[in-house]
């Protein structure tokens, strides 16, 4: 019996195309993004942990996680989780993020406000 090749295969072909897809959106540790931010800055990553501080305002604002290996902010225009919720986050690492004087005026810390942040994209929570 000869064999196709793995391209003739639909569900081979599904599952190549599914790996191709999913890996421009891995799951990454903290520790990986702050160890080498030029590597991550710009690009859309999936981080997982547990929020350990948050501030919100009018449905946005700003979270902490931390996985374990380290901590990171997450900007937020979709809501913020509470604290001690896990979350898996997908979302763009940004360098130089600023968020002027309004982070002062909501009482953001100083670290947050011109920090390396992941822009989230979508959060889901895990209580």
């Amino acid at each position: 019996m000869r064999r196709q090749p793995w391209f003739r295969s639909p569900s081979l072909a599904l599952l190549a195309v599914t790996a191709l897809a999913s890996g421009g959106c891995a799951v990454k540790t903290v520790n990986q993004i702050i160890a080498n931010p030029s590597r991550y800055t710009d690009r859309d990553v999936r981080v997982s942990g547990a929020v350990i501080d948050s501030y919100s305002i009018a449905n946005r604002g700003a979270y902490k996680i931390d996985d374990g290996t380290g901590q990171l902010w997450v900007v937020s225009e979709h809501g913020v989780p509470g604290t001690t919720a896990r979350v898996v986050v997908k979302g763009r690492v940004r360098t130089g993020f600023n968020v002027g004087l309004l982070g002062a005026r909501m009482g953001l810390p100083a670290e947050l406000r011109t920090a390396l942040v992941l822009m989230e994209a979508s959060h889901k929570a895990k209580d």
